[in-house]
């Protein structure tokens, strides 16, 4: 079928994530992923600089990816995992991220991504408290600019207000408070950054009532909010707040787990332990819908000691052939070393974006963390004063990177960039001079 032919089916029959009308009109139809390249239906190629959507982390094509898939599907396709039902590939996965993953997380719920797994999370807090007595303990404190899914829990966790007002009332119980934003957060005189943003979550505790607080919920470095890395003290803070007031301290690590940030787990940035994770996405480097929760003893102890069953489930948990894929790309991140690749890369990405970019008038910052990097614009540097919505900087600088083969993403006038980690230092570079080359398209020096 003619490009032409499959945009106007897609436009009769589907509804897209975000669905807008207009911008499927102008939609690509992406036919054929090859390493770091997406072709669409028209023959053109790009260079894919959000890894499909954060996760495509071994790069497109992988045939070792797609055999195991197939293997699994030939030996076992599904097999449910209810009620004590389990499979060995999910046993496997299990005691293998048991041994990769936080010192403190030994046992794993398996779900089919992010949002489900953040789903998860916050059930399984709510339900740990209850089963220790704390019946009250179930409101859940989050950040302004976090993202953690769309299902009606996670979508009233996340802190990005445009997901809310088609979907209103949102679930009770969900607290936010502001984002460790270094570009933007001014904090008190006398006091760190990191440290002031993280006793906003010490002020938010003590106004809702510890006693009614389940858990602490954040990315390690916000994605979807604009690759926002926290000052270096903030969740050393986070941890001594969560331990204070009884609160347990969830890492969503759907974007920044297995490596993307330089570190397979990334709060090993700052030396602390979560009490949940959440991942997904690069697990299965996006081959296979497939996540999970990863729990502390302590919350492990507390459900198989309960002496009613945890009514918490999904159909395709722990599915054999996703565990099996979850399987085969820890062995491509170990074997090819992509953790340290993201690290090295991620630091050639960033001194790129600054040598070609720091100078300009309308460049706010460049920022990141291993392979997921920013760039924020704005109309006046020394003020920090955004664009009008209505001048569409972001959206006219994306268009210009597309036209030069540049497939990325944004937040309104940020620029976000999240490479497989596959990437070459070469591709880097054509990243850097296509990002460049479109920023001074639409904004002059």
């Amino acid at each position: 079928m003619s490009n032409s032919h499959l945009l106007a089916s897609d436009r009769a029959h589907l509804i897209h994530p975000q669905h807008e009308r207009a911008a499927c009109d102008a939609a690509h139809v992406w036919v054929k992923g090859d390493g770091v390249f997406v072709t669409d239906a028209e023959g053109r190629r790009y260079l894919d600089g959000m890894a499909g959507l954060w996760n495509v982390t071994a790069g497109h094509g992988r045939r070792e990816l797609a055999d195991v898939a197939r293997d699994q599907m030939l030996e076992l396709g599904f097999a449910s995992a209810y009620a004590g039902s389990s499979n060995p590939r999910a046993i496997e996965l299990a005691e293998r991220l048991a041994a990769l993953t936080y010192p403190s997380i030994n046992r794993f719920f398996f779900t089919s991504g992010g949002a489900e797994s953040n789903e998860t999370a916050i059930k399984i807090a709510r339900s740990y408290w209850k089963r220790r007595g704390k019946v009250a303990k179930t409101k859940v404190i989050s950040l302004t600019l976090g993202y953690h899914g769309v299902t009606l829990a996670a979508m009233s966790a996340s802190g990005l207000e445009a997901y809310w007002p088609a979907f209103e009332p949102r679930v009770p119980g969900f607290v936010h408070v502001r984002s460790p934003y270094p570009y933007r957060y001014t904090a008190p005189a006398g006091v760190s950054p990191g440290v002031a943003a993280a006793n906003e979550l010490e002020d938010g505790i003590l106004k809702e009532g510890a006693d009614t607080v389940a858990m602490f919920l954040a990315e390690p470095v916000q994605g979807v909010g604009g690759v926002i890395v926290p000052p270096p003290d903030y969740f050393t803070r986070i941890r001594q707040i969560c331990d204070q007031y009884d609160v347990l301290f969830a890492a969503d690590e759907v974007i920044t787990g297995f490596g993307r940030t330089g570190k397979l787990c990334a709060l090993d940035h700052w030396g602390v332990q979560p009490d949940l994770v959440q991942f997904a996405k690069a697990i299965t480097s996006g081959y296979f819908p497939f996540g999970g929760v990863g729990v502390s003893d302590r919350i492990a102890a507390a459900l198989d000691e309960s002496p009613t069953p945890w009514m918490h489930a999904f159909t395709y948990s722990a599915h054999p052939v996703g565990c099996a894929v979850a399987l085969r790309m820890l062995d491509i991140i170990e074997q090819e070393a992509l953790v340290e690749r993201a690290a090295t890369l991620g630091d050639h990405l960033l001194d790129g974006l600054q040598a070609r970019l720091s100078g300009h008038r309308h460049v706010g910052e460049i920022r990141g963390r291993g392979l997921m990097c920013a760039v924020e614009l704005v109309r006046d540097r020394d003020t920090k004063a955004e664009f009008s919505a209505a001048d569409q900087v972001g959206a006219r600088i994306n268009a210009e990177a597309m036209k030069r083969g540049l497939f990325i993403r944004r937040r309104g006038d940020i620029l976000l960039i999240a490479p497989p980690l596959v990437i070459t230092s070469g591709e880097i570079n054509q990243i850097v001079e296509i990002i460049a080359e479109a920023v001074g398209a639409v904004l002059e020096e």
